[in-house]
């Protein structure tokens, strides 16, 4: 286990939420110190604010990957599109190890396979969605 996962997962079970333990896991790769981090990613925790959308996992991997490879000149066509490839690829593998990338499918999935504990149970989405992130940095 790298020690992205394995911080991604001590945070989220410190009680952070699954947004913020995967971005907040890879500050030394992003740069950003650890309290802004985990306040860029707050919002995006339970599927975008709770509302359970986009698995915050997901969300979390994203933000590294913009952080890390994200283009900041505007007319650069090429950098937007090869960045847009990377996120399709990198979403769609955690669709195909997990299921899906919304939040309620994904918490019903787990459900299903009994293999969630009930105070903290997206530990393995977590863990996985920096797993996905550490191989391809």
């Amino acid at each position: 286990m790298s020690t992205h996962v394995k911080t991604a997962g001590e945070l989220f079970q410190k009680g952070y939420n699954c947004a913020q333990a995967v971005f907040g896991a890879f500050c030394d790769e992003t740069g950003i110190d650890f309290e802004t981090a985990v306040k860029i990613a707050f919002s995006f925790g339970g599927g975008i604010g709770g509302m359970g959308d986009v698995c915050g996992a997901v969300s979390g991997m994203l933000m590294v990957l913009g952080v890390k490879y994200g283009y900041i000149n505007p007319a650069d066509k090429e950098a937007k599109s090869e960045h847009y490839r990377l996120v399709r690829d990198l979403v769609k593998r955690f669709e195909t190890e997990n299921g899906s990338i919304v939040c309620r499918e994904l918490l019903e999935r787990l459900k299903e396979k009994k293999c969630i504990p009930a105070a903290r149970p997206c530990a393995v989405l977590v863990e996985n969605a920096a797993k996905i992130l550490d191989e391809y940095i």
